[in-house]
């Protein structure tokens, strides 16, 4: 089905503007190439959209960008989303980090995934002016069983003021239907909390904090200052590396009186951040398990399957207080964080990994 739909702004080119900021793994390009079938087969409109990532690892930067036209105005450029009228916040842990702000100003609509209030989003993303869009999009998808891009979709839907939620739906169903049709219900719920949850809050310019003009990330390193080789000199899951970001709701909730510490979970950890230091077992000198450093935690659960006791069990994240039993690696504890610029290795996702460990 065809909807007539008017847009309501446009921007220095006659567009209207979408800018998506997420990490790897959250499905913001899939989001962004879903907005950018939606205006060009089902709203009547011109479309445009593409992605900007990395490596695409699960943990890296992911920007997507998304502009409409109307039918006389012709879509002639393809450079990254300045000033957007809709900027979608994938994870709130991308607060203050590479700038996602950049560029928002009143006309702004903010989408941002997140389990504080609106006046505690604002604080964490330095948030200037505009219309502040804050939902638990991550407590929403594990509640339908489906994913945070299809809830951010229903938010972003809501936020734009044009796009029908029937379009979503009919987009979706195109998209997804065939080939995933068990998972349809739970993407549709999902967009219909996403777009009925989603609360509009307005921040006028107060000057709390001030406007911050775009601007491309640059990295340290490029084609003239890569050193000789090809070394990586940053990668992923390293000791500096903020892996908190990758995780998807889910965190191994550690039960100190059930282990036996075997250290079946250190084995098993990809990025072992189970920690152990010597003490007493049953009046005996061991190496007694304190459990895991969450900094370093990407929520895999690998060590939930292995433990033989139940010791160490899923929880939900948002639902479990970790500064509580958080334990910090006292030999690692960096100061700069680095998720946002390499995130996690792909390469520790493959079985084979777990036996290169042992």
């Amino acid at each position: 089905m065809s909807y007539n739909v008017n847009l309501p702004v446009r921007g220095e080119h006659g567009c209207y503007e979408i800018r998506l900021e997420s990490i790897g793994g959250l499905g913001a390009n899939v989001c962004g190439k879903i907005l950018g079938e939606l205006g060009a087969l089902y709203l009547n409109l011109n479309s445009a959209s593409f992605a900007s990532y990395g490596s695409e690892k699960k943990g890296s930067p992911v920007k997507s960008y998304i502009r409409y036209s109307d039918n006389n105005v012709e879509i002639r450029i393809s450079s990254p989303i300045e000033s957007p009228h809709i900027l979608a916040v994938f994870h709130d842990r991308l607060a203050g980090k590479q700038g996602v702000c950049a560029g928002v100003a009143g006309h702004t609509s903010v989408v941002l995934n997140t389990a504080e209030n609106p006046d505690a989003a604002r604080d964490a993303l330095k948030m200037p002016s505009g219309t502040l869009y804050a939902i638990d999009a991550l407590k929403i998808a594990l509640e339908c069983k489906t994913r945070v891009n299809m809830v951010m979709l229903g938010a972003i839907a809501k936020a734009s003021g044009f796009i029908p939620l029937e379009a979503v739906y009919e987009s979706v169903s195109d998209t997804f239907g065939k080939k995933y049709p068990q998972a349809m219900k739970g993407n549709i719920d999902g967009i219909k909390r996403g777009y009925d949850e989603a609360e509009a809050t307005v921040y006028a310019d107060d000057g709390k904090y001030p406007y911050a003009p775009f601007a491309e990330p640059v990295s340290e390193l490029g084609w003239k200052t890569a050193p000789i080789g090809g070394v990586l000199q940053s990668y992923g899951s390293t000791v500096s590396n903020d892996l908190t970001a990758s995780r998807e709701g889910y965190i191994p909730v550690f039960i100190k009186e059930k282990c036996i510490h075997c250290g079946l979970c250190e084995t098993t950890c990809p990025d072992f951040v189970y920690q152990f230091a010597e003490g007493e077992i049953k009046g005996k000198k061991a190496m007694v398990n304190l459990g895991p450093d969450y900094h370093h935690c990407k929520g895999c659960l690998r060590c939930v399957e292995i433990c033989p006791t139940a010791a160490i069990v899923a929880g939900l994240e948002r639902e479990n207080d970790i500064t509580k039993t958080h334990v910090r690696n006292r030999d690692l504890v960096v100061g700069r964080l680095e998720f946002e610029s390499v995130g996690q290795s792909g390469w520790i996702e493959s079985e084979s990994a777990v036996i290169n460990e042992i």
